[in-house]
């Protein structure tokens, strides 16, 4: 007579289990895609602050071991800089305006330098001499010490402001360009020494006013 074997029941399955015959569970599972970890989920116990942190560790990391890291460039550190080079364009302008007024108007070194002509021409002068040496040793060679040191301040104002107006074309790019009243200020110092230039090489080759003559003419 053939018997049907008969299916463990729930109470065999316990009584086996409490007995410890009954099979482990598989540990070694992959958990489904419910349990699976969440791509950029945090750590339980673990704060935003604390990722920023590790991020900018690992970044720190990569850059001492000579690997490139894509950084976005800083806005304020690129506004920085172009304040910077503003300043100091926009300071060099006023320079260049400042002196070619300077080499208009006569500066008190010009004064100086003139005196000192004249002193040394009534030296050389003192124990006699013609009159016109008089006239070139005390008044022709202060007059040409002040066309000198004028026209020097006015080749100065015109070095600067075409300086500070070819400035851009050179060194690293600006996405800002220059300021308007800055190349106004360099254009009006660049004007001045100009005309400062000429004006000293008129004074000093006599092209203007003509040394007194020694006949009083």
């Amino acid at each position: 007579m053939n018997t049907t074997p008969s299916t463990p029941t729930t109470d065999d399955t316990e009584k086996k289990a409490a007995a410890g015959t009954a099979p482990a569970p598989d540990l070694t599972k992959k958990a489904g895609p419910a349990e699976d970890a969440v791509p950029g989920a945090v750590a339980p116990g673990v704060t935003p602050s604390d990722v920023t942190e590790m991020d900018v560790a690992a970044t720190d990391a990569a850059a001492e071991d000579g690997l490139e890291v894509d950084l976005e460039p800083d806005p304020y550190a690129e506004a920085e800089a172009a304040a910077a080079a503003g300043v100091g364009t926009g300071a060099a302008a006023v320079v260049s305006a400042g002196l070619g007024v300077i080499s208009l108007s006569g500066a008190w070194t010009g004064r100086v330098a003139a005196e000192r002509e004249t002193l040394l021409g009534q030296i050389k002068t003192s124990g006699g001499g013609s009159a016109a040496q008089q006239i070139s040793e005390i008044y022709g060679d202060a007059w040409h010490t002040t066309a000198l040191v004028n026209g020097l301040f006015a080749l100065l104002a015109l070095l600067v402001g075409v300086f500070v107006l070819v400035r851009p074309a050179f060194g690293t790019p600006s996405l800002r360009p220059q300021a308007g009243w800055v190349r106004s200020v360099a254009f009006a110092g660049v004007a001045l020494g100009v005309l400062g230039v000429l004006i000293s090489v008129g004074m000093y080759l006599d092209l203007f006013v003509a040394l007194p003559s020694a006949a009083g003419g």
